[in-house]
């Protein structure tokens, strides 16, 4: 039997897919890191760029702060980033050179294991990427092999891909990225055969969620077939469209006669923790799934479901969700079967929004399914509907996205800032508005302390202070005495009193 190591997900694609990216800032990801460190995950997925925004945007914190922090208090654990292409926090593609001093800052800021994913499985886009990481310090990289079903994407693709890929040295492992939790455990059976059997030197790992209930299964399956790592989420942020609870997960595997190396207490704590982390926040837990067989067609992964869901929500529209998935399928269908990996979910989820929300299909256009059809994102695996083509290059927006020069050099985009930026700063400059960045920086540093046990107190507290009507508050039990009045009383000799200005 296997001695089988996990990789976390709960920072990056857990928070992702159960918390819609955004229910982690840096003091809540600080607070836990130590006994993160103590488990003995092979790696910690901690970032994208997708995140890197999300701190700047929501939290008005500065990201690569978030990753100095992090890197200070797990020494002994890899931080791993996924790359999607030439991108970096926007959609739009960076030219090569800015790509490269990316990949300098995220080294230079503490990550050490890279992710190499391509949406279209463009080969020469993969090597080229993995080679720029690896020369910019990337100790440990991996290819991305994105499982998605069609008729082009059989075991002999795969198999393909990752023969070509292990010939060059610039890649460490691989791994199987199921971002919709598609792969059923007898397709796995005949899939991991064929790449081991093609992988050469490298690794194999597997990144499955558990989107249609499927992934805890398959990942005891693919344990028996040689794979050695899994990614798995913790507490709230396994299960559910996340990946599969890392204590359950452990179980299984041990019941099975595998090995697993973690740290049990290290990792019950870290349990523990995100569980009152949740409730206190009142975030949601992952919860088991049915097996949906519609998942099939729309392939929509969970982060990017999560995400639909709250754009709808917010919208007041979130009873339209069935109909956004069903016209999703048809989308992708027309679109060419795009792999369901990022960019693409949020471009043909986006189209599906305002073809359902709208009078009309296609009557909306963004600006990104038009580069789409114009193949600035490389080649689909089926051609794209001339109809639905033609439709959407017959608009004018079409042509002015035709003439689109290309994008701005790194010497280009640098004489557009002040030339005392640091890498750091300019790269959030050149990729978000500038206001989102000036409020980072007044902000100054993250904090850096989070007790997830007070957060009930100081929202009941935060709550009375607004109120006109509460003049006096009092919180009495055995050792404890809260007053709250309507201004500042100082504290008596021999009491625990607490005094809160409304």
């Amino acid at each position: 039997m296997a001695s089988i190591r996990l990789v976390d997900v709960s920072i990056r694609d857990g928070n992702q897919s159960a918390w819609g990216a955004t229910g982690l800032n840096t003091r809540q990801c600080l607070q836990i890191a130590p006994v993160m460190n103590r488990v003995g995950f092979h790696a910690i997925d901690f970032i994208a760029s997708t995140h890197m925004g999300v701190a700047v945007k929501y939290y008005r914190e500065d990201p690569w702060e978030r990753i100095r922090l992090m890197r200070r208090a797990t020494p002994d654990t890899p931080l791993q980033f996924i790359g999607v292409g030439f991108r970096f926090i926007s959609w739009e593609t960076l030219d090569a050179e800015v790509m490269r001093l990316v990949y300098r800052c995220l080294v230079r800021n503490g990550v050490s294991r890279f992710v190499v994913l391509d949406p279209m499985h463009d080969l020469e886009a993969m090597l080229a990427t993995a080679r720029m990481a690896r020369e910019e310090g990337g100790a440990e990289i991996i290819g991305a092999l994105t499982y998605t079903l069609s008729d082009a994407h059989d075991d002999s693709f795969y198999a393909n891909l990752v023969a070509a890929l292990a010939k060059s040295p610039d890649f460490d492992r691989i791994y199987i990225k199921d971002p919709s939790g598609l792969l059923a455990a007898d397709r796995a059976r005949t899939l991991i055969p064929a790449i081991q059997a093609a992988k050469g030197r490298l690794p194999l790992e597997l990144h499955s969620h558990c989107t249609i209930a499927m992934a805890p299964y398959t990942y005891s399956v693919a344990a028996d077939l040689g794979v050695d790592v899994m990614h798995v989420g913790v507490g709230p942020l396994g299960g559910g469209t996340s990946l599969p609870q890392a204590l359950q997960t452990v179980a299984n595997l041990r019941e099975l006669g595998h090995k697993v190396e973690v740290d049990d207490d290290a990792l019950g704590r870290m349990n523990d923790y995100l569980v009152r982390l949740a409730r206190a926040e009142g975030l949601p837990f992952g919860q088991p799934r049915e097996f949906d067989a519609r998942f099939f067609h729309h392939q929509v992964a969970g982060g990017v479901m999560t995400t639909t869901r709250r754009q709808l929500e917010e919208v007041k529209l979130g009873h339209l969700l069935p109909d956004v998935m069903a016209e999703v399928d048809r989308v992708r269908a027309e679109l060419g079967y795009p792999i369901m990996v990022t960019p693409f979910p949020q471009i043909v989820c986006t189209q599906a929004m305002f073809n359902v929300m709208g009078k009309e299909r296609y009557a909306t256009v963004p600006d990104q399914v038009i580069r789409y059809v114009l193949g600035r994102f490389g080649r689909p695996a089926r051609p794209v509907d001339p109809n639905v083509m033609d439709r959407i290059l017959a608009r004018p927006r079409a042509e002015e996205i035709k003439k689109e020069p290309p994008p701005p050099s790194l010497a280009e985009l640098r004489r557009r800032f002040s030339p005392s930026l640091s890498d750091e700063e300019f790269l959030l400059r050149a990729t978000m508005p500038a206001d989102q960045v000036d409020a980072v920086k007044a902000a100054g540093p993250a904090r850096r302390r989070y007790n997830p046990d007070t957060r009930p107190v100081i929202k009941l507290l935060r709550e009375l202070t607004r109120r006109s009507d509460a003049s006096r508050v009092v919180v009495d039990k055995p050792g404890f005495h809260l007053e709250l009045t309507g201004e500042r009383r100082a504290q008596t000799p021999g009491t625990t009193v607490n005094s809160v200005c409304a």
